[in-house]
């Protein structure tokens, strides 16, 4: 693999860009990136952010080095199926992205009766 298909792999399952990297979030702060890739000119780096706010490199490889896992559709060679939570912390920010934030932080869009105070069959009565 190389940078771009890396790139476009993290961007079709579910990772975003932020500060300029292809990144996951937590899902109570969709702005916050605790994840990140790092994507060099020959390497490729997983970095995971620590609580005080530092990033710490967990996994590298060099492009050649990296290959998609037939199974799960990962790339491996970047320890990705080893980070704890790493599957489910991509499957949340997926989901976060096809669904629009996590199920709580939805609201109910309001329906036509409440917009226009009555319905398609005249005013309402009392």
């Amino acid at each position: 693999m190389d940078k771009d298909a890396l790139t476009a792999w993290a961007l079709g399952s579910g990772w975003r860009m932020m500060g300029g990297f292809p990144s996951l979030a937590k899902p109570s702060r969709p702005g916050e990136a605790i994840v990140r890739l790092v994507l060099k000119a020959t390497v490729a780096h997983v970095e995971v952010k620590k609580p005080a706010g530092k990033w710490e490199k967990v996994a590298g490889a060099a492009y050649g080095q990296i290959a998609m896992d037939p199974e799960t559709g990962v790339p491996g060679g970047l320890g990705l199926l080893e980070i704890p939570g790493f599957t489910r912390l991509m499957q949340d920010n997926r989901d976060q992205m096809m669904f629009g934030g996590p199920a709580g932080a939805r609201e109910k869009a309001p329906d036509a009766a409440s917009v226009f105070g009555s319905s398609v069959f005249g005013p309402r009565k009392g």
